[in-house]
């Protein structure tokens, strides 16, 4: 049977060590609590409802999925016990402000838990996901008095929030969304329309859901300049702020999919359902990044959180499975055949899962701290945190969903046969991980907003941003013989990635296309120069200890040795990528369209 343990080592190790998470926490202001051992008592306590409450819960959801009967959705059983049980335990709150029930935490440490909840179960973690971008887009671009309504019930987990923004003809493209909202005497907003694929749109594990909807007002312009944001709760609320009367959204039905079946894909239906706005009129997308933003984070933790849960698993199974003898000889003679981890092929896939896996931790604790940075710090600190942010969301949201997605199936390939049976979970896990790569921008989308908006819109200053301060790691480690092969290497791509940011600038001036063209492989590019940066660190902390002496000689030398591997067997990836998008848009746009397939003989 398939099990999850919390890494608590590993994220010590990424947040303390490489990260000096407790310097950050002492520089932040509001993070006093945030002391070490409060930090320790949370994150055991964490790993405890994670392993214990929701690992068990996993593959229940996967079984039986969420029921859909008359517009009411059941979750899978033991689903409504466990949020409560999330609740009571002041989990919502942890990371959100005194002012409107919070704990007052920083929003790194929340996200460590989040990792824990994540990995052991993500179709339940996604119901109380969705409701921190609730939480986030009211707290920042909601009126006092929306904050004092919704805001205290969703940051103490008495309800549930949500972002509706598909629909059936618009996906990526919001501009042509028909949702209409129109004004009211009273103030509000009757909203009609239908939103397609909205994930905890409806469910028994709150008593009231918060839906955050994007909509039309009557005189709004075309596209995407004319879209608001609206709050519409399920149940209407009081002047008690207590629910009422419930409002015109309903669920139409639940979708039928390959993966993540616990959490219920929702058809929502509103039918002149009472609305309020949201920030100023026709600005709900840029209101509405607030929550995708949040979101696409959270999806890159997804990545992270299926490369782990594969790798905990198929090491395991690596070594109790018996098969072949090795090459040079048995490792196991007493045994009717040696533990396939003996196998070079089989430490190929395991290394790359414990790559990409414990580097991408790396990278989610790093974005989260700034995170922390941007809601606490100094306005230039701010201003610095934001564009780092804007950088590396894309990066993160891909990159590391697109890895997850690989190591996944490395996993199940571990296990043989055996992988594609469902009792081994392995499956389960590649089918809930392929969301990941699709929603909250697909893998093009994220590239394009990465190689077009993000840096060759800013001539590439959001990119120097982050490609200076590789540079700085590198020249401070440059003459230590030490750290020589990693960063000769990471110097190396950190000044290719600024190269052929030029290069596909410059075609990109003759021909638009080519920015579509190259954006895949420089997204993919960039994503490994990104890992190797926060691999090199870790190396380096790591050799470091080892020389001081240390207890965890183990743990330190397979840090090494698997930055070593990620510099060896991974990074060189980034040569196929280049050499890819600089071959330009020709081989991809010149076919016609109707020579695509060839059916009839």
């Amino acid at each position: 049977m398939p099990e999850y343990k919390a890494p608590l080592r590993d994220i010590k190790f990424v947040t303390e060590e490489v990260l000096d998470i407790h310097g950050h926490y002492a520089k932040l202001p509001g993070a006093e609590d945030a002391t070490p051992d409060m930090v320790t008592a949370i994150l055991e306590e964490g790993a405890k409802f994670a392993e214990r409450v929701l690992s068990p819960l996993n593959r229940i959801g996967d079984q039986q999925g969420c029921q859909f009967k008359d517009g009411v959705v059941t979750t899978p059983d033991g689903f409504k016990e466990a949020y409560q049980q999330y609740v009571e335990g002041g989990w919502p709150s942890l990371s959100h402000p005194e002012s409107v029930g919070g704990q007052g935490l920083p929003d790194s440490l929340g996200m460590m838990v989040t990792e824990m909840i994540a990995t052991s179960n993500w179709s339940w973690g996604m119901y109380p996901g969705l409701s921190h971008g609730a939480m986030n887009t009211i707290e920042i671009h909601g009126t006092e008095e929306q904050k004092d309504t919704y805001l205290t019930k969703l940051v103490s987990g008495e309800w549930t929030g949500t972002m509706c923004l598909t629909e059936s003809h618009c996906g990526t493209d919001l501009g042509m969304l028909k949702t209409k909202a129109e004004p009211q005497d009273d103030g509000s907003y009757a909203i009609t329309g239908t939103k397609i694929f909205i994930s905890a749109g409806e469910h028994d594990m709150a008593e009231n859901i918060v839906h955050i909807v994007l909509a039309r007002l009557p005189d709004a312009p075309a596209g995407t300049k004319g879209i608001s944001l609206f709050i519409v709760p399920k149940f209407s609320v009081n002047a008690s702020g207590e629910k009422a009367e419930r409002n015109e959204v309903s669920c139409g039905s639940i979708e039928h999919k390959m993966g993540i079946h616990g959490n219920a894909t929702c058809v929502m239906n509103f039918d002149g359902a009472k609305g309020f706005l949201i920030g100023p009129p026709n600005r709900g997308l840029n209101c509405m990044f607030t929550f995708m933003n949040t979101a696409r984070i959270g999806t890159a933790l997804q990545g992270l959180a299926h490369a782990e849960w594969a790798l905990q698993n198929s090491v395991a199974y690596a070594k109790d499975r018996l098969q072949m003898r090795s090459l040079s000889g048995p490792k196991a003679p007493e045994k009717a055949a040696d533990p396939i981890i003996v196998h070079p092929d089989v430490r190929r896939m395991l290394l790359t899962q414990k790559a990409f896996a414990e580097g991408g931790r790396a990278l989610i604790h790093y974005c989260s701290m700034l995170v922390d940075t941007t809601k606490h710090a100094s306005d230039d600190e701010k201003a610095e945190a934001d564009e780092l942010m804007s950088l590396l969301t894309p990066i993160a949201k891909a990159f590391l969903t697109e890895t997850g997605f690989e190591s996944a199936n490395q996993g199940l390939q571990v296990f043989g046969g055996h992988g594609f049976i469902a009792e081994w979970g392995m499956e389960q896990n590649v089918r809930d991980c392929r969301i990941s790569m699709l929603y909250e921008g697909t893998t093009g989308i994220q590239a394009l907003d990465l190689l077009g908006r993000k840096v060759l819109m800013t001539q590439g200053a959001t990119l120097r941003r982050f490609t200076k301060i590789i540079h700085k790691f590198c020249k401070e480690h440059k003459g230590d013989k030490r750290f020589k092969s990693y960063v000769t290497a990471l110097d190396k791509v950190n000044s290719e990635w600024g190269d052929l940011t030029m290069k596909v600038g410059m075609k990109a001036m003759r021909n638009k296309d080519e920015v579509g063209a190259a954006s895949v492989d420089y997204l993919m590019f960039s994503g490994y120069v990104v890992l190797a940066y926060f691999w090199a660190r870790m190396a380096v902390v790591a050799k470091t200890k080892l020389e001081e002496g240390t207890d965890e000689v183990g743990f330190y030398t397979a840090k090494l040795q698997t930055a070593t591997f990620y510099y060896e067997r991974l990074l060189p990836r980034t040569k196929a990528h280049a050499e890819a998008m600089l071959s330009g848009a020709d081989n991809l746009l010149s076919m016609d369209e109707d020579n695509f397939l060839f059916l009839n003989s």
